[in-house]
């Protein structure tokens, strides 16, 4: 059995909490909700992803992201370290399984922010993960907050848009689907759905 958080007593298996995923578009505000969700529950844990991503300004290894290289990632991919991963925009991200395992032996109520692939791969590994979908109010919402962000480039923001069309046409496969009219509403509905109160 995998060590528990900073030696907490592991929980009996029918008291653990479900793994909780949050998917959705890029743009659609995954990660203002759960910025919200956190800084009002801590207690919840925000799984950090792997990536081979560059960070972005202001961004921190180990608490953004793990900024591996392709050759790291390649190692975490073949040893089965990686709950998930998927490769979005010419980078690969993934989930470091043990550290999700830790923490929902510890009864800590887990959350991953992660994209479609991820979640498919989720549902496959761990039947009874919770798969929530974060929609947009509407197609050119989404489309606003995409070209608003001024951080990428035409070409990334055409692939991020194709692939959000790809998404979106998959919410029937989430168990449910939360729209981000109100950042506030969203994070208590997912906090709820969570059983964090």
């Amino acid at each position: 059995m995998a060590a528990t958080p900073r030696g907490a007593t592991p929980v009996p298996p029918d008291e653990r909490p479900r793994l909780t995923v949050l998917s959705g578009p890029s743009g659609v505000g995954k990660s203002t909700v759960v910025a919200h969700m956190r800084k009002e529950h801590p207690e919840v844990w925000l799984s950090v992803s792997a990536t081979t991503r560059k960070p972005r300004p202001g961004e921190q290894h180990g608490v953004h992201y793990f900024f591996v290289t392709d050759e790291e990632m390649d190692k975490l991919i073949a040893n089965g370290e990686l709950l998930e991963w998927a490769e979005f925009a010419g980078n690969r991200y993934g989930t470091p399984r043990a550290a999700v395992a830790e923490h929902l032996e510890a009864g800590v109520p887990v959350l991953l922010e992660i994209d479609l692939q991820g979640a498919r791969q989720v549902r496959e590994s761990l039947a009874d993960a919770q798969l929530v979908f974060l929609a947009p109010p509407s197609w050119e919402e989404l489309v606003r907050r995409l070209t608003g962000r001024g951080t990428e480039s035409p070409e990334v923001i055409e692939r991020r848009l194709e692939a959000a069309r790809t998404e979106l046409a998959a919410e029937p496969e989430f168990d449910t689907t939360l729209v981000n009219t109100s950042v506030e509403e969203v994070a208590r509905e997912l906090l709820a759905l969570m059983n964090v109160v």
